[in-house]
């Protein structure tokens, strides 16, 4: 049975970094389900509440980082309040769209909502390079912070 656990666990640390890139898949719900199959099959002696716990909080830091970063990057590019509203719902609508709506959608709803506060083709364009500039930074992140947490659970198994 632990040895299933343990495949199991690490099958789910893997489809989690997957996860991070291909929105098909829950990475951050990955992330921590992998942890805590890891830690059941050793009964928790290895891996243990600590571990545990820092994996759900890199989770919820991860889907923190997954929904806010296009919004922050338009906003970090000067944009007006309705661009970095309309990058939002560009998120929520490229989330039905796949890959594409997701990695188009931040910026072409800050650019069309940018265009419809104000028709400057220009301001609107640097709103929409920021959500973009937002979103790949964001994704940097969100891997970043994925190894941080493979590395604390490596350490729980050298530490032991």
């Amino acid at each position: 049975m632990s040895a299933l656990l343990y495949v199991l666990g690490a099958l789910a640390l893997a489809a989690g970094v997957a996860g991070l890139v291909l929105p098909v898949l829950p990475g951050a719900l990955l992330l921590v389900a992998g942890v805590s199959l890891i830690a059941w099959a050793g009964h928790f002696h290895v891996v243990g509440p600590f571990t545990i716990a820092f994996a759900a909080g890199v989770g919820l830091l991860i889907t923190a980082v997954d929904l806010l970063a296009g919004v922050l990057g338009a906003k970090a590019f000067g944009a007006s309040k309705w661009a970095v509203v309309g990058s939002s719902v560009g998120l929520v609508v490229g989330l039905f769209l796949g890959l594409p709506g997701i990695l188009l959608g931040p910026p072409v709803g800050a650019m069309a909502f940018e265009l419809g506060k104000n028709p400057d083709v220009r301001r609107a364009a640097k709103a929409g390079v920021g959500a973009f500039v937002g979103f790949a930074v964001g994704s940097v992140l969100k891997i970043a912070l994925a190894f941080a947490l493979l590395g604390v659970l490596a350490a729980a198994f050298v530490l032991r």
